[in-house]
């Protein structure tokens, strides 16, 4: 045998039994793909080449053995072999099964499912059969060292069915589930808590404990949504915070619905206990508690309840670096707040401070999520917000989602409220990995909240932490829950806390004497004593104090929203250029190319060019803007083309972007299929960055209903219930065109019938000019005290209606108008016996019609447009009313059912500025109806003209006086 050979069998030696097969399994994946396999499997086979090869019946599975006494001659042992791969399946199925076996469950209320999967029977195997095989068939690169194959397996099973469970089989990116299964196996079991670490945690769950424990004997019968059962959410959160903010993040922007929030804003917030205190008295004192709890009506101030406000905390991070912790307002809707927190946490890591879009870090912020488990699993925002992981325009980097999981919803068992086996399954969908943690264990809750933090820091991606534990008390604290599950609460009842099991255990282990922990409970209830006993004492003394909620000021001087001719030319000029080799579709080509010359005497601009120069133009003043929705970059009726595509490369090119003018980001997103989940983003984004002009566009205007509970909850109430300014635009695609039901009505009686305190502004405006000033004017307003958000019932048809197009004059001239007159009607005052208000669409309808006729007597009638609805312009409407002194009818025409639309909303506010013994007030418009509008264009092209020609039709006096 040649020095070469000797040293071949030397080598090959190493290996005998079923390590040869899988080698050779080995090689045989080198030779498909080299980076398939581990580093040392790539040099072995890069030096040395094949291991030898195993003859045997293909039918069976083999074992081979190289023999020393043999000489190297191979025998086979298809046994052994057998044996070998039932071990390798064994190992596998225990890693993606044992999460069935674990034990995660504090009460035991979950039926036990099978754990075949993972007994060595169920594969044919003994003790004595796997203490045979090498311990590199069950485990290859264990960080352990094992006698055999049965030291690997159990200590995997160790691993898997423990206090928690690891699902990360659905994760589909290698490199990421070999570093979960490493810190599952190998970080996790390796690290222990330190000594003083262990007392800390005890002390965070006495203070969780003591926290609820002290509410309800001090507050008896009121609401409170405890989070005694799963106490071990507080040290859990407090960890991830602190997690979060040492790989660097500076903003933690935090969400989560009633159970457990009280708690949370106390010892991870940090909000004071005499805050809380006051909360439950009642107290309206601000000095107390600015910002907070109810006032009285005479101001109009409503405020929200405690358990639904949110908190600001800084921490230090360093001698300069703070992070900033915000968890967010919540209503009543649960998981709503979802989307909002990654629009907090999406703002917080964009530099928008240069032209292009935003430059985007993700370790400047991060957001944790506190889910229900019944709310997780059934509230389809969750989906939607789980969704923007992966988007571009929407991920903010990785989300934390912890599931509060007291295993029940109200009265509703786990059984009625998911088909699912686990509350956390819809995560597996988005390739989100899973832990299961038992809510009694700390120190494996604060393995799970290390582990979670350390794989979003690194791959920027969302982890779910499923927190096992059960709800001590009904739904409420006012609420019996004996009376729908009395098994469950006998089980609760018999149970001690986890902090009573942590103490006995730390008493045990002798990490601190039972007297040590008696006194840290003993610390803690002391410091709720006296924070209860000093503000009884401050409430007696200081007076109420009555806070009032902004007030907008009619006489404030108004934004200047004109912008010089000179200025537009040069911006229109920057936003007709693209690069060279650029090759731009050839259609859309000529379309922009024709408005170059928009800007000159006698030409027209229409309603995407003006609002392409008013974005322009915003920028150049230094506002950021951020645009969204499904479709904005083209926009759903192919009028905007913000993005520009090449037509022979697929590159895009944004000309804003270019744009030698702009001094500040531009954004533009094509948004997922979703309205609540991106409008509550953009929502978020918009609170934490007032200073950037942030717009979310409707496909069409109705698609709005499915993000309803945003637009009720958040942004038009925000203001009075959490003082939470938002200066957020919505475009709402609105006009009857035949196209049907779901694509006529953005549904303007909604938002009008939300309008009150100012909360927002809602228009309808006619001109391409008034929705440039319209634009401007709200960029103005951002981070000001007059901010609020804008409601546009935006365009459909009207977009290339030559009647909508304005003159370069017009935007480079005046302001924004809340009403507008129709131009050459009205020049003969004491001749009008009918004044025609409307809004929007039906006003160009008119102004249409008109033309038609131009040599008919219109004396008799004026039509005044009330661009804005609200607040409402009485003051200028009434100003252009009185003019007219023999006016017999005011008229609201409208093109949406009688139920719908503005005319519920306008006629009380007509009513008050015309005197009503004189003059009537009329409706004319489509009937009152269930659906919004006709599915058929013969019915719909019917009704719209009969309500242009009962319009502009002239009454007999004698009708006009009785109102018919």
């Amino acid at each position: 045998m040649s020095v070469d050979n000797e040293k071949m069998q030397e080598l090959w030696q190493q290996f005998f039994g079923p390590n040869l097969g899988y080698v050779q399994e080995q090689y045989d994946i080198y030779l498909n793909d080299a980076e398939a396999v581990s580093p040392q499997y790539r040099e072995l086979f890069a030096q040395y080449g094949a291991p030898p090869r195993i003859e045997a019946d293909l039918s069976v599975s083999t074992a081979t053995r190289m023999s020393p006494q043999s000489g190297g001659s191979i025998t086979t042992d298809t046994n052994l072999l057998k044996k070998a791969i039932a071990v390798g399946q064994l190992a596998w199925n225990i890693r993606s099964f044992g999460h069935l076996a674990a034990d995660i469950d504090p009460l035991g209320l979950s039926p036990k499912a099978s754990t075949k999967m993972i007994e060595i029977a169920t594969y044919g195997l003994t003790e004595a059969d796997l203490k045979q095989l090498p311990p590199e068939t069950a485990w290859e690169d264990a960080p352990y060292a094992f006698n055999n194959a049965w030291d690997a397996v159990e200590k995997l099973r160790q691993i898997y069915t423990g206090p928690i469970a690891f699902e990360f089989g659905h994760v589909h990116v290698e490199e990421e589930r070999q570093w979960l299964n490493k810190q599952a196996e190998a970080v996790i079991p390796s690290t222990k808590l330190l000594n003083s670490e262990r007392e800390t945690l005890l002390r965070k769950l006495l203070e969780a404990e003591q926290f609820e424990d002290f509410l309800q004997r001090t507050f008896v019968g009121q609401k409170r949504f405890s989070s005694e059962g799963i106490e071990a959410l507080i040290p859990l959160t407090d960890e991830i915070v602190h997690e979060l903010t040492n790989d660097g993040a500076r903003h933690i922007a935090m969400g989560m619905a009633h159970r457990g929030r009280l708690n949370v804003l106390a010892h991870v917030l940090g909000k004071p206990y005499g805050n809380i205190f006051s909360e439950f008295h009642h107290s309206p004192n601000k000095k107390l508690i600015p910002s907070e709890g109810s006032i009285g009506i005479n101001y109009g101030w409503t405020g929200d309840v405690k358990y639904h406000l949110g908190a600001n905390r800084s921490i230090s991070t360093g001698q300069t670096a703070e992070t900033r912790i915000m968890l967010a307002n919540n209503p009543s809707h649960l998981e709503y707040v979802n989307p909002v927190v990654g629009g907090f946490a999406r703002a917080a890591q964009e530099d928008r401070s240069k032209p292009g879009y935003p430059e985007q870090n993700f370790d400047l912020a991060a957001s944790i999520i506190i889910h229900g488990d019944a709310a997780f699993i059934g509230e389809g925002v969750v989906a939607e917000t789980l969704n923007f992981n992966n988007i571009k325009g929407y991920t903010c980097g990785g989300t934390i989602h912890i599931i509060a999981n007291n295993r029940i919803g109200f009265t509703t068992e786990s059984h009625d409220s998911r088909s699912t086996h686990y509350a956390s399954d819809l995560a597996k969908g988005f390739e989100i990995p899973v832990i299961h943690v038992n809510a009694d264990e700390p120190d494996a809750i604060i393995a799970a909240a290390r582990m979670a933090s350390e794989y979003r820091t690194l791959f920027k991606k969302d982890f779910v932490i499923d927190l096992i534990g059960y709800r001590r008390y009904g739904h409420n604290e006012t609420d019996d829950p004996e009376t729908t599950q009395p098994l469950i609460y006998k089980k609760v009842k018999a149970h001690p806390t986890v902090a009573r099991l942590y103490g006995d255990k730390l008493v045990r282990e002798g990490v601190l004497s039972a007297e040590a922990v008696e006194q840290i409970k003993r610390d803690v209830q002391n410091k709720l004593k006296d924070a209860y006993e000093e503000v009884k004492g401050k409430e007696s003394k200081n007076p109420i104090h009555q806070s009032q909620p902004t007030v907008f000021s009619p006489d404030a001087p108004k934004p200047v929203t004109a912008v010089p001719l000179d200025t537009l030319r040069s911006i229109n000029k920057g936003l007709l250029q693209w690069p060279e080799s650029f090759n731009v579709y050839g259609k859309l080509k000529r379309i922009l190319e024709r408005r170059a010359d928009a800007l000159n005497d006698g030409e027209k601009v229409d309603w995407s060019h003006a609002e392409t120069l008013a974005f322009a133009s915003i920028l150049a003043d230094g506002t950021p803007i951020r645009l969204s929705g499904q479709d904005a970059e083209r926009a759903t009726f192919a009028h905007r083309n913000l993005v520009l595509h090449d037509n022979e490369t697929g590159d895009t090119f944004c000309p804003l972007h270019a744009l030698p003018e702009a001094k500040a980001s531009f954004a533009v997103h094509n948004s997922p299929l979703s309205e609540a989940g991106v409008l509550g983003l953009e929502y978020g984004y918009n609170v934490f960055a007032p200073e950037t002009m942030v717009i979310w566009e409707a496909q069409f205007g109705d698609f709005a209903n499915a993000a309803q509970v945003l637009i009720d909850q958040f942004i038009s109430a925000g203001q009075s219930k959490w003082s939470q300014r938002s200066g957020l635009t919505m475009l709402l695609p609105h006009g009857y065109e035949g196209q049907g039901p779901e694509h006529s009505s953005a549904r303007l009686e909604r938002f009008l019938q939300l309008s009150g305190e100012e909360n927002w502004t809602v228009a309808y405006v006619s001109s391409a000019a008034q929705y440039f000033h319209l634009l401007r004017r709200q960029a103005s307003n951002l981070n000001t005290v007059d901010v609020r958000p804008l409601v546009v019932m935006a365009p459909k048809s009207m977009i290339r209606n030559p009647y909508v197009a304005s003159s370069a004059s017009e935007l480079s001239e005046g302001t924004f108008r809340t009403v507008v007159e129709q131009p050459g009607l009205g020049e003969q005052p004491a001749r009008v016996e009918r004044i025609v208000l409307c809004t929007g669409k039906v006003a160009i309808d008119l102004a249409e019609e008109l033309d038609k006729t131009p040599d008919a007597d219109r004396d008799w009638i004026h039509i005044i447009r009330v661009e804005q609805l609200y607040p409402f312009p009485r003051q200028e409407l009434k100003a252009i009313i009185d003019r007219y002194p023999n006016v017999a009818e005011i008229l609201w025409v409208q093109e949406e059912p009688k139920n719908m639309g503005a005319w519920g909303f306008i006629e009380p506010r007509i009513r008050e500025i015309v005197d009503v013994s004189k003059t009537s007030v009329t409706y004319n418009g489509r009937p009152k109806r269930s659906s919004p509008a006709s599915g058929y264009q013969q019915i719909h092209t019917f009704e719209q003209q009969f309500i242009i020609n009962q319009t502009l039709v002239q009454k007999k006096k004698s009708a006009v006086k009785s109102g018919r």
